[in-house]
């Protein structure tokens, strides 16, 4: 249940109810398509077909409340001749294994059914937790899917208690009607339409096998990809949970309504809109009926908690809101500055790495630290890349560019094994004085790059987690935003064309970058990162390019680009060398003497959600405050050994 939120800004990508009009020749050529395009498997294999028999029975049984163990144990763990028997049928446009497989299903629901008819007046267990039903596995029995519905009846009832009467005595029946619809979308009455299902679910559960980054989107879901990539959408601006009972708010948006009324929490749980009970309903239903236009308003009813101990009770509060557009926070920066001595130290917070006809992610930072050195003395600057989950690539290069000198930032190695360089060719620095960069296990992809890559000319001390997400791959998109209106009726998809190399030779992929000072943070306890995703790519590692030798540039071009670049080229730096050890101990030092800290620390580690965990626990951004020491321990120690070096020699 916790992956579910990771990356996501209010809406998940979930089946569409009308399945794209696909034919087997369609399915086959989409598959070859992605294959042909994927850095690392470029035909169908049985590894793959195994893969994509489990990703099916993920996508049509995600909560495990239908099948047993024992039905779907030859597609769990199917046999070589299963496997070499699918993989040559379907390179005859033959799918009739994932047809029986999407048959078993007639019974399964059946038997639900008889379930649900058979447990309608039975005493509900009581004490049933959301995280009851995190990794769960398929149920052994008859009796034991039956223990799992009735606690998830008593998950739900639990909301239904808050209600009216009238609204109670309707809950259930509501509940009811949407799982029928459910099971009517899974088993549509015609063939036709069966089929097609089948094969889009086919395109879904293989590409997923490739690797966690790859994925085929329906038409409605390509629409929904297109509000996330547009990052702009109409409604309140956070985001949600599905925790069985209800929708919980796990993240408010800054700039969105619902962060700027102050009249929602982090942790308020969201049973109703309109007067519309959610409880049981889809996510992407619930996120509809939040959506709508900009002025109008929605009313939540949320259920709250007060209190401590055996003092805490839970109220239930009808909220109104107004809805408004939600430009998202994370294709925007924030600014600040702490004073410090006779100056100031610059915070800079990148949401994510952004570029429109008006702006950039890097000459906004560049506006920003040039506007704090005509306002005051800066004396270090933190660049903030926390829950920063990436974005342009170029971008990228260009914010590490206002670091350092002319040098390689990040190589590219694509499906057909070429590495490309991508360079700093301004030479013009920003920022030479000292640096922090602080990251959480939220930072990904393009944020790795620049953390990486400052680490790695030792231009900036990278300060936060044990590790970044760990994300090293790029992908590209047959839906891009020019297109948007003219998503193709069969579907999309995106895929994994290959790994980026930071300019050690690195990849982030899989183990992240690591701090040269651990600071927990928010999300330290929690399993987040590419690593707890299903299939990952391997990591890997390519040559060092601290010494440019322009292999990649074409020889008709490699003189012409050499008396521009070859000079004031970026080195590795030993500026903060001299200073790790004590500035480690300090940070050591402070967090084991800090009570508050220490109870932050006690707190995180009992959590097992993606909330934010400070402003439900009353702190202050702690992880950020002890980076602010380091930095103000580094700028002291600095100086220090500046006054030292001017000093005039001893007699």
């Amino acid at each position: 249940m916790l992956l579910r939120i990771i990356g996501v800004v209010v809406a998940l990508l979930l089946m569409s109810a009308k399945p794209p009009e696909l034919s087997p020749k369609d399915t086959r050529i989409k598959i070859q398509e992605i294959l042909k395009a994927h850095v690392n498997y470029h035909e169908l294999s049985a590894e793959l077909i195994a893969r994509a028999f489990n990703n099916y029975l993920e996508e049509v049984d995600p909560g495990k409340t239908y099948f047993l163990k024992d039905e779907v144990l030859k597609w769990m763990e199917p046999s070589a001749e299963l496997l070499e028997a699918t993989l040559e049928n379907m390179k005859g446009e033959n799918y009739s294994q994932f047809n029986a497989l999407h048959e078993a299903l007639v019974p399964a629901i059946e038997r639900r059914n008889e379930i649900e008819r058979r447990i309608a007046n039975t005493p509900l267990p009581q004490n049933i937790q959301p995280s009851d039903f995190k990794d769960l596995d398929w149920a052994e029995s008859e009796e034991v899917l039956e223990e799992r519905i009735l606690s998830i009846r008593s998950l739900q009832m639990d909301a239904a208690v808050r209600f009216e009467d009238e609204i109670k005595g309707q809950f259930m029946q509501r509940i009811e009607k949407r799982r029928i619809k459910r099971q009517d979308e899974l088993l549509p009455p015609s063939s036709n339409a069966r089929q097609q299902l089948v094969l889009s679910l086919v395109l879904k559960s293989v590409s997923c096998a490739l690797d966690s980054q790859t994925n085929y989107f329906t038409p409605a879901e390509a629409n929904q990809f297109m509000i996330q990539v547009q990052q702009r959408l109409f409604g309140i601006g956070a985001q949600l949970r599905d925790d069985l009972n209800g929708f919980t708010l796990v993240r408010l948006l800054e700039g969105g309504p619902a962060k700027e009324g102050n009249k929602l929490r982090v942790n308020d749980r969201i049973i109703a809109v309109n007067h519309e009970p959610v409880v049981g309903m889809d996510i992407i239903e619930a996120v509809e009926l939040i959506r709508g236009p900009k002025g109008s308003f929605v009313t939540l009813t949320i259920l709250r908690e007060f209190g401590e101990g055996d003092n805490k009770r839970e109220e239930k509060l009808d909220i109104e809101i107004t809805r408004g557009e939600v430009v998202l926070t994370e294709t925007r920066m924030e600014k600040n500055y702490e004073p410090f001595g006779d100056g100031v130290i610059g915070i800079i917070h990148l949401y994510s790495f952004y570029q429109d006809s008006q702006t950039s992610s890097a000459s906004d930072i560049q506006a920003a630290i040039q506007k704090l050195k005509e306002d005051h003395n800066l004396k270090g600057v933190i660049l903030d890349l926390r829950n920063n989950a990436g974005g342009l690539l170029p971008q990228a290069v260009a914010v590490t560019g206002l670091f350092i000198k002319k040098g390689i930032v990040v190589s590219v190695k694509d499906n057909t094994g070429q590495v490309q360089h991508l360079r700093n060719i301004d030479g013009k620095l920003v920022w030479d004085g000292p640096l922090l960069v602080l990251t959480n296990k939220t930072s990904a992809s393009a944020a790795e790059i620049v953390a990486q890559t400052l680490q790695d000319y030792g231009r900036a001390i990278v300060i936060g987690d044990e590790t970044t997400y760990g994300k090293g791959t790029f992908q590209t998109f047959t839906l891009e935003s020019a297109n948007y209106g003219k998503i193709n009726p069969k579907g999309e998809f995106k895929v994994t064309r290959g790994r980026y190399y930071t300019v050690s030779g690195k990849s982030p992929q899989l183990v992240g970058v690591h701090p040269d000072i651990v600071v927990p943070g928010l999300y330290s306890e929690l399993e987040i990162g590419e690593k707890y995703s299903k299939y990952p790519l391997e990591n890997e590692a390519i040559e060092a390019n601290f010494v440019d030798d322009l292999s990649d540039v074409p020889p008709i071009h490699r003189n012409q680009i050499v008396r521009l670049y070859k000079f004031n080229l970026q080195t590795i730096l030993n500026t903060y060398t001299p200073y790790m050890e004590i500035l480690k101990k300090n940070s050591m030092r402070r967090i084991e003497q800090n009570k508050n800290y220490q109870n932050f620390i006690k707190e995180i580690s009992k959590k097992d959600t993606l909330s934010e965990t400070a402003e439900s626990y009353g702190l202050s951004d702690l992880q950020l405050i002890e980076t602010s020491n380091i930095m103000k321990d580094l700028i002291l120690l600095m100086q220090e050994e500046e006054m030292q070096m001017a000093a005039p020699p001893a007699a």
